[in-house]
């Protein structure tokens, strides 16, 4: 089966042919423009490769709801040019296959359960954290939509008690996103996380939000397994300072074979920077079903 996977992110749009065993044979990234720019040149890369189906990860906000006018749009997001583009309907217009459509963490959720990390698990979770904080959320072996799709990078956390800074989200202040993402490290400490590698405080406290806002999530979803991703988690010295923050955070509350071997509980991606894509794939064989 030949098919089409893009991983549709606000910089950049990775586009790949693949196959329903998860082998990629061609993958291209082109510049995030306006849709009146980039969507035909994305549907020209997918028509000249003859796919069968097509798989889409994609920023949101995002309308996944199939009784719903809009599905398949970007909603509100801030990239205004994109605000009200309907991405699944113009590849299905456009290319007249099958597409299937999600946000880009679910994505990436689905490509680590399918052939990543979290392969034969029946519950997972994938966080990225990066420019902004997502997640995407695999219970009894689907993705987790609802009311709108799970936004857990704006979970409200406590601010660590020697905390000055205020936060940068700028509807929630204190919630992950606004304290633990990559623009909130820069604003807080005046310099970009990668040039603050040796600074012991700066990960410490990163590891206090995020280990935090992890044992909201195994308190609230249970999850089998934990895959954290994005720009942040590049920081090697971060990984262990979680899992020793986790623990803390849990106090003993929670005792299972997981959290005793919490190195292989709460990791990095398998597909390193892969996991987009190859869900994209995925979503791909399932719109065939």
């Amino acid at each position: 089966m030949r098919l089409g996977a893009l991983e549709a992110g606000g910089t950049k749009m990775v586009c790949a042919i693949g196959n329903e065993h998860g082998e990629i044979e061609k993958q291209i990234s082109l510049p995030t423009e306006t849709p009146k720019i980039t969507l035909p040149k994305l549907a020209d890369f997918f028509r000249e490769n003859q796919i069968e189906a097509l798989g889409i990860g994609c920023f949101g906000p995002v309308d996944l709801n199939r009784n719903s006018p809009t599905y398949g749009y970007i909603t509100t997001t801030p990239k205004l040019a994109w605000q009200n583009c309907s991405m699944a309907g113009y590849f299905q217009k456009e290319l007249h296959i099958p597409v299937g459509f999600d946000t880009d963490v679910n994505g990436s959720a689905l490509g680590e359960a399918t052939w990543g990390a979290s392969q034969g698990l029946e519950n997972s979770m994938y966080i990225t954290i990066g420019t902004g904080v997502g997640a995407g959320f695999i219970v009894n072996g689907k993705l987790v939509h609802g009311m709108l799709h799970p936004e857990a990078g704006h979970m409200l956390l406590k601010p660590h008690p020697k905390e000055t800074y205020e936060g940068k989200c700028p509807f929630h202040k204190n919630c992950l996103e606004g304290m633990a993402a990559g623009p909130a490290i820069e604003a807080r400490w005046g310099k970009k996380g990668a040039e603050l590698a040796d600074r012991d405080e700066v990960w410490e406290l990163e590891a206090y939000y995020i280990g935090q806002a992890l044992a909201n999530y195994i308190m609230v979803l249970s999850p089998q397994k934990i895959i954290l991703g994005g720009g942040v988690m590049h920081q090697k010295q971060l990984l262990p300072l979680i899992h020793k923050e986790v623990k803390a955070q849990l106090a003993g509350y929670i005792v299972t074979r997981e959290l005793e071997d919490i190195e292989h509980y709460i990791v990095l991606p398998a597909l390193k920077d892969n996991q987009g894509i190859m869900g994209a794939l995925k979503l791909a064989v399932d719109s065939r079903k």
